[in-house]
Formats: C-alpha cells, structure tokens, sequence
C-alpha cells in the first residue's frame, strides 16, 4: 500500500509538471486553455478560475491539459473566439506549447539531480572521477537483483553493500575480504570470477543492508542468468557518497541530465528499432506495475534515491513524449512542420482520427506491458 501510495504521488507530479509546461506555454502564447486534469475518468474534484477548469480524476495514470484548438473543429478554427485557438496561431508558437511538456520534464529532472548533489548523494564512483577527493565510504552496492535468482531467494536486495566474500570448497573456505582489499582491492569482476570459478558449489556472502544490519547467507551460483557462466543474479556497483557546491552541483546536474536523455533516446530507438524486425524485447520495457516497484525500492533505501529515480522517470517521460507518433507531443510536432513545410492545414477530420488511433494503440501496448509486470511477480 505504502509503495503504490508513493508510485501515484510520484506519477501525479511528473503529469502536473508536463502539464504545468504545455499550460504555461499556451497561456504565454495567448491560447485559450480550458481545462487542467490530473487523472483521467470519473471526476473526484475540480474548480473553475477564470476560463480554466482545474481538477482531480479517479484513474491517476495521467492527466492532461485542454487547450482551445488543439483538436481543431468549426469552432476553434472560424468561431468568435478562433483568434484565440491553438490552430491559427503560427505554426512556431504551437511547436512551442506542444514541445513546453517535454522541456519541463527535463527541467524537472536537472532540478533534482542538482538538489541532490548539492546534498549529497551515494553514487557510481565511474563517471564522477573528478571528484574522487570528494569520496567518502566508497564501497560496492547491489544495484539489482533478478526476480527469481538464487540472490533473491537468500534475501538479498537492491542497496545491500557486499562486505566479504567466501567460497567453500568441502567446508574448507577461501577468505576474499573486500574490506581489506584481498580481493585486488574488491573489484566488481573479482567478485564475478570468484562466484563463476565456484560452480555449483555455494558462495557464502556477507553484506549489509540498508538500515546496517550485517548479514550472511550462501548462495549456490546457477548458469543461465549470464550466458555461458555461474552467476547468483546480482548487478553491482561501486558507490561512495560525496557532495558538491551548488553551482557544481547546478552545472553537474544539467551535465548528468544531458547524458541520460542521450542514453535513454539510444536505448528507446533500438526498443522501436527491434519492434519493426519482430523482434521486441519487452523485458527491456516496464509499465506501471515495474514502474511502481523501481519506486518503491528507491524509497526504501532513502529519499534521495527516490528523488533520483522520479528524474529518471521524468526523463523517460520526456524522451517519449518525443516519439513522432500519433497522439504524442512528438507526433504532434510532426504534423505542424508537415504543415509548415506544405504550407497547407491538415485535414482536422483526418488529424483527429490518426491521433485517436495513436492513441488506442498506445493503451494496447501499455495494457501489454502491465501484463507482462503482472505475469513476472507469480513467475
């Protein structure tokens, strides 16, 4: 209850920040906006203020904002108040409103990435060299552990930090102490090599958790999570805390914003890509269940994390809502330059419809995907 209570918390502010962007954008272009929704079906509450209808709805997988010609039709486009219609404004003020959603989703996520730098953060120590004066309690944490995995089923989790590793061989073990560095100074493949040198017999794992409690548990290593080796299906990094000063932080927060929207751009267009060769890895996607639980893990193991996961998320959203498909900002985007380049309007009959139809098929591929979260928590 607790982690889907923080999921719909989370999910509602990422929709009013993309909203609060198109809004914003509109307002400043002299748009009429009639409608400001968080949530989509049954109404639970709303107000009007001026022209706009604020309010609250039953199903918070969304939300939207209703500006005035957006969805052009007879009205919008040659009534009384078409001047103020999102369709006979020039064709660059509406990219801008229709871009403004994404562009605070980015804004979203560089603001909380520098809050947290500025107060401190525990993060991957490659890709921060330039601050390795700045380390403190350097140390390797488990970054994930896969459902099902010989990991899980000891009771390892995501942020326990390993503090030694035994392998037993006939009860005798061979001691690799990462706090005093036997293992070549606790390297994350050292780690690997010893569980994939050990076969099927049992590692033993000392670590602690989040709230530091140090525990032990032997796992026996299994092939098939990694091909061709042992593994107990764990992913591992090094991680230290460290801080920076706010305008570091500011400048670090934008740099690090930059490079996950490059990233996630990379790593949707082979998702697409692979789509069209039939052949799709759906593994690679998460829906709003496999959303919910990242959620609700990074909120187990402190706020700051949770922090940094809603920029992910608000980058993902971002990222997405840039796809040139039918129904997305993207799509949207795409038929104003058709238009700008033709210089004719598109049809609104026909715009409406392709964007209805977008819009059907980005339920089917959500409802695919939240079936497929569904099905790995009884697998």
């Amino acid at each position: 209850m607790t982690t889907a209570i923080i999921f719909i918390v989370v999910l509602a502010v990422l929709i009013f920040v993309h909203e609060l962007g198109h809004f914003l954008a509109a307002r400043a272009c002299g748009i009429r906006v009639d409608a400001f929704k968080i949530g989509f079906g049954p109404k639970i509450f709303s107000w009007q203020k001026g022209e706009t209808e604020y309010g609250v709805n039953a199903i918070p997988f969304g939300g939207y904002v209703k500006i005035f010609g957006e969805n052009p039709d007879g009205e919008s486009i040659s009534g009384p108040d078409s001047p103020r219609s999102f369709v006979n404004k020039p064709r660059w003020q509406q990219a801008i409103v229709l871009f403004a959603g994404v562009f605070f989703n980015f804004l979203f996520a560089w603001l909380l990435y520098s809050i947290v730098f500025a107060g401190g953060v525990t993060a991957a120590t490659d890709g921060f060299e330039q601050y390795a004066g700045r380390f403190h309690n350097e140390r390797i944490m488990i970054t994930y552990v896969e459902p099902g995995s010989p990991a899980e089923k000891a009771g390892i989790a995501t942020g326990d930090t390993i503090d030694q590793v035994l392998m037993a061989d006939g009860g005798l073990p061979v001691v690799d102490n990462l706090n005093t560095g036997t293992v070549s100074n606790g390297k994350i493949s050292d780690i690997q090599n010893l569980i994939n040198g050990s076969g099927v017999s049992p590692v033993s794992i000392e670590y602690s958790t989040i709230g530091n409690v140090t525990k032990t548990v032997m796992v026996t290593p299994v092939k098939g999570i990694v091909e061709g080796k042992y593994a107990i299906g764990i992913a591992m990094q090094t991680v230290a805390d460290f801080s920076l000063p706010l305008p570091t932080a500011i400048y670090e927060g934008a740099h690090y914003t930059a490079v996950l929207v490059k990233e996630t751009a990379i790593g949707l267009y082979a998702f697409i890509a692979n789509i069209f060769r039939g052949t799709p890895n759906f593994s690679d996607v998460a829906g709003p269940v496999g959303i919910a639980g990242i959620v609700g893990n990074a909120a187990e193991m402190g706020f700051k994390y949770l922090l940094m996961v809603t920029a992910i998320i608000s980058l993902n959203l971002g990222v997405i809502n840039l796809i040139p498909f039918p129904a997305l900002d993207g799509g949207r985007i795409l038929f104003v330059g058709l238009e700008g380049i033709s210089r004719r309007r598109i049809p609104p009959k026909f715009a409406n419809t392709v964007n209805a139809i977008g819009f059907a098929l980005l339920i089917l591929l959500m409802v695919a995907v939240t079936y497929k979260d569904i099905a790995k928590l009884f697998m």
